[in-house]
């Protein structure tokens, strides 16, 4: 076994497949490596698509063939949500180029051994750490505007709202128009930032409280008064960071 790597956090683990006896097999042997973390379970492919965009896993098993909802389709459907690190595994080589075309890092073929898998889970584990040892949060957000630079302190941020290719950071009474995804930002600016709405990302730091508005959705108040909606496919999430 790989001893662990003590700079490296826990990789958050995410097993997809359909059929329980191919999953209990996958989490059996990633259970045996220091580095995994978590592992999370998924039974079809739609229910990987939701635990994918919410739990952001570092790396994902994921079966090729299943009921209405395969591994492809799983990937079609995440688009740029796509996790750093996918393994397909499944019975039949046919799909082992269009694995890799759709950006699979390594391929299973069923039955696997215990040494084709660790060779896989090694060289994911090493993708994972070179990936983790080179990224880090800014401090500051550049905003360009004709003759002007302006350095926008990620801390003062207090959220960001997508408006097509562009991005709008909401700092105090000021806004400023960014040429940026909302997806990227909310990859590069860390773990204070979290998703609340498909085009709303929130600074937990910058948050007073949830509200149970009298729709029964609740929405997030910041510190400077303003009330942002949360909606139901982030409401868990978000509760969870909060405890």
């Amino acid at each position: 076994m790989t001893p662990s790597n003590p700079c490296v956090a826990p990789i958050s683990t995410l097993v997809v497949d359909d059929e329980p006896l191919a999953r209990r097999n996958l989490t059996l042997l990633l259970r045996h490596d220091p580095d995994i973390g978590s592992i999370e379970e998924c039974a079809s492919g739609a229910a990987a698509v939701e635990a994918i965009r919410h739990r952001k896993p570092d790396l994902v098993f994921l079966d090729v063939q299943m009921p209405e909802c395969g591994g492809f389709d799983v990937l079609e459907l995440l688009g740029a949500d796509l996790p750093q690190t996918i393994i397909f595994v499944t019975a039949h080589d046919e799909h082992a180029l269009r694995a890799f075309e759709a950006g699979a890092f390594d391929y299973l073929l069923k039955p696997f051994d215990d040494a084709r898998f660790m060779r896989a889970l090694t060289r994911a584990k090493e993708k994972i750490a070179h990936y983790a040892s080179h990224r880090q949060t800014p401090r500051r957000v550049v905003v360009r505007s004709p003759g002007r630079l302006l350095f926008v302190d990620v801390s003062d941020i207090d959220w960001v709202e997508a408006a097509s290719y562009y991005a709008c950071l909401h700092v105090g009474r000021e806004t400023h128009v960014i040429r940026r995804t909302l997806l990227e930002l909310e990859r590069d600016l860390g773990d204070t930032f979290i998703r609340i709405h498909r085009s709303t990302i929130v600074n937990l730091e910058r948050v007073r409280g949830l509200e149970l508005q009298s729709s029964g959705e609740y929405a997030v108040v910041l510190r400077t008064g303003v009330e942002l909606p949360v909606s139901r496919r982030y409401r868990k999430p978000l509760h969870e960071r909060f405890g």
